[in-house]
């Protein structure tokens, strides 16, 4: 069983996702995007796989977003994944690959839908937060 996630160890989300996962007793792949960026196709494929636009994978907060002026509608989908290329932590995260789906996992409970194991435990998020698996899975 082959799960992946493009993590940031620096995004709460992340490493609640990650931690979320492990829980669940999959040891995933971890890329670390920020490291080890994924190719322009890799990204259309995720993309794809999520149903998402390129605009909608964009994170404003903490990245130069604002600066480089990505809010504007006048950046086709073609520069916007330049702009990831060029600066990989425009790339929101965690995104999470399973064998039942593919999803931007924000909150990082949402990677229980794509979890092909379950129902997971009660976890505990670094906030003190409790999630409880209510055992809904793609199919």
């Amino acid at each position: 069983m082959s799960v992946t996630i493009f993590h940031n160890p620096a995004c709460g989300t992340s490493r609640n996702t990650l931690a979320l996962i492990r829980h669940a007793g999959i040891e995933p792949d971890v890329v670390e995007y920020l490291k080890t960026p994924p190719s322009r196709e890799q990204i259309r494929q995720l993309l794809a796989e999520m149903g998402l636009s390129v605009r909608e994978l964009l994170r404003e907060k903490g990245t130069p977003y604002g600066e480089l002026g990505l809010g504007d509608p006048k950046w086709t989908d073609e520069q916007l994944l330049d702009f990831i290329q060029q600066h990989p932590i425009l790339m929101n995260r965690p995104v999470v690959r399973t064998p039942l789906g593919t999803r931007l996992c924000r909150p990082s409970e949402a990677v229980l839908e794509i979890l092909p194991v379950g129902p997971v435990p009660p976890f505990t998020k670094e906030d003190g937060e409790v999630v409880r698996d209510t055992g809904t899975r793609r199919s």
